[in-house]
């Protein structure tokens, strides 16, 4: 923030995916808010912003939108990238081309509040380095809404998050944070994972959830997983502890199990033989043999991947 005129710019972040006819409510709504914000001011405090959309090679014609909107406004930045690389690739995208103060990432469907944003500003104000809205009511579906219960266990048990944080999609950081996120040079990025370890300065704060203006999330059941796979892989080795301990206990119950038939064996001459236990624990070992293979292997592709310098994103057109 500069002293002398006492302005700070915000930066919204906003990948873009099947958006083409929702983004400029969004954008309008960023608009009007920031405007309304320094109407109200009675410090003589006021915020500038820019808006960075990223296109992530969006099906419709959200990069037609996008374009439309950065010519009849300077402060709008687009970004379209040569392929589909995901929404967290999109964020790392946006955040090395933001220069604000703050950075604040939302959604371009509207479900969240841009209208709420100043929340997030006020409380960053208090004194922390993130800050990340949460829903007292969901909108979400319930298979979302399980999804994110999910996650946030999952990322409590492997990734450092907080038990009493809730993260969403709507959150801002200070400028420092951001630059510090933009320097993960891997193609695997997971933005919690990276919040999580520059940082445990964190704060909540509640605003709205609202329903979509239109369509639906464009996050299948196999893209949750990938997502969720992505982040404890690429931020920590609890998981192959977590190997190192299934393969122990498989032992000691396969080693039990030895002991019980020889016992059986001795103390019952008619004892029969057990095929169909037989077989269920082989076909148990068996799974669990190739699980963990399976996990070892992810970690291994994606050191390969790594090495290969695999890019984390493509840009092939800025406005």
């Amino acid at each position: 923030m500069s002293e002398q005129n006492n302005l700070t710019l915000l930066s919204f972040v906003l990948p873009c995916y099947r958006s083409e006819n929702t983004i400029e409510t969004v954008v309008n709504e960023i608009r009007a808010t920031v405007k309304n914000r320094n109407a109200e001011s009675k410090d003589g405090r006021t915020f500038d912003y820019e808006i960075v959309l990223v296109n992530d090679c969006s099906p419709d014609d959200v990069w037609g939108k996008i374009k439309q909107l950065a010519c009849a406004d300077k402060k709008i930045k687009g970004i379209c990238l040569a392929k589909n690389f995901g929404q967290h690739n999109a964020l790392m995208a946006g955040y090395a081309e933001a220069t604000g103060d703050y950075v604040i990432s939302l959604d371009d469907d509207g479900q969240t509040p841009a209208s709420e944003s100043f929340k997030l500003v006020d409380k960053l104000e208090e004194g922390f380095d993130v800050v990340y809205g949460y829903y007292e009511h969901s909108a979400q579906h319930l298979f979302r809404r399980f999804g994110s219960w999910v996650n946030k266990k999952m990322a409590e048990a492997i990734i450092g998050q907080p038990k009493t944080l809730k993260t969403t999609s709507f959150f801002i950081m200070k400028q420092f944070i951001a630059k510090e996120i933009v320097q993960y040079p891997n193609p695997f990025p997971y933005i919690s994972g990276l919040v999580f370890r520059a940082t445990q300065n964190l704060g909540n704060v509640a605003v709205s959830h609202r329903h979509r203006l239109q369509g639906e999330s464009g996050y299948t059941i196999a893209g949750l997983i990938g997502l969720w796979v992505n982040g404890f892989t690429a931020f920590s080795v609890k998981p192959l502890r977590a190997a190192t301990f299934i393969g122990i206990l498989c032992a000691i119950i396969g080693f039990a199990a030895g002991l019980f038939v020889i016992y059986e064996k001795i103390t019952v001459a008619a004892a029969p033989i057990g095929y169909a236990s037989l077989l269920s624990t082989l076909l148990f070992v068996g799974g669990m043999i190739m699980f963990l293979l399976g996990l070892i292997g992810e970690y291994v592709g994606r050191v390969y991947i790594c090495i290969n310098q695999a890019p984390q994103y493509v840009i092939r057109e800025k406005v």
